[in-house]
């Protein structure tokens, strides 16, 4: 698979099937790769809905179940994928991302013949894994995906990860937390995210403090400072979660004397460690 002038071709240099969507915007900022699923029932609804005007949404590619690519707008276009999103402190995750919807009923709800997604539909429990989403509470039952549709979106990611030199892969969850549960917690994104980076299992991305740095033990300036504050500019992190503007890490040396330190910190005052 490659690319060419924008749009996916296979290894013959024949372009994969293109639907153009309307909902499209000026030219994006390579910067991350989102992962959605679509909550639908099927690829082919999705991509009636995302090349919809009405619809005022968007994604990259859709990949359905059984592999198959569509793509919708072109990679050097903005897609509205992400809506209300921040990463890192930056806002409008659209402008500065690429994102791939995967064909996938999402959250699906316990029936008295098995299990039904919000718009019907039956799944059984052989297509189904109860799991607690990392910002809630109580589990629920989510879709699972199918692995011709995973191994299909290594390759996607992977050829747009190289061409377009991005850094980094996040869950629609990551942007919007709180308000998406997208790709949810069945989906492998740890192992995902280390094939298509081309990364160890074991190697996580590192960011580092740009300024001496209060660790707190909530999300926000009301919540105390942990022992260890202030963090040393040029302190390495491990991101865990987020929320808002906050970022929830693993301290990864030893700092005032406290080994395993993890607390919050503010997002804008951290930098990839190339």
């Amino acid at each position: 698979m490659k690319v060419v002038r924008h749009r996916l071709h296979d290894e013959q240099g024949e372009p994969l099937n293109f639907v153009r969507s309307p909902n499209q915007g000026d030219l994006v900022d390579h910067q991350l790769l989102v992962m959605h699923y679509t909550a639908g029932s099927s690829a082919e609804s999705s991509v009636s809905w995302l090349t919809n005007a009405a619809s005022r949404a968007s994604a990259h590619v859709v990949i359905g179940r059984d592999g198959s690519v569509t793509q919708l707008v072109p990679f050097d276009r903005i897609a509205f994928h992400a809506g209300k999103s921040e990463w890192l402190g930056r806002k409008k995750v659209n402008e500065f991302s690429l994102g791939i919807e995967l064909d996938n009923a999402g959250r699906l709800f316990r029936h008295e013949d098995g299990w039904r997604a919000w718009f019907g539909g039956h799944f059984s429990d052989a297509e189904t894994l109860e799991a607690t989403h990392r910002f809630e509470s109580e589990p629920s039952g989510w879709h699972l995906f199918a692995q011709p549709q995973i191994e299909a979106a290594i390759e996607v990611a992977t050829t747009l990860i190289t061409k377009y030199n991005l850094w980094a892969v996040v869950g629609h969850d990551d942007v919007s937390p709180f308000r998406k549960v997208d790709p949810g917690p069945v989906f492998p994104m740890e192992s995902f995210r280390s094939r298509v980076l081309g990364r160890e299992d074991d190697a996580p991305e590192l960011f580092e403090t740009t300024t001496a740095l209060n660790i707190r033990t909530g999300p926000g300036t009301e919540f105390g400072q942990l022992e260890g504050s202030p963090l040393p500019e040029g302190t390495e992190v491990e991101i865990l979660t987020d929320s808002g503007n906050w970022r929830f890490v693993d301290v990864q040396k030893t700092v005032g004397g406290i080994a395993d330190l993890e607390g919050w910190v503010h997002g804008r005052y951290l930098r990839r460690v190339e």
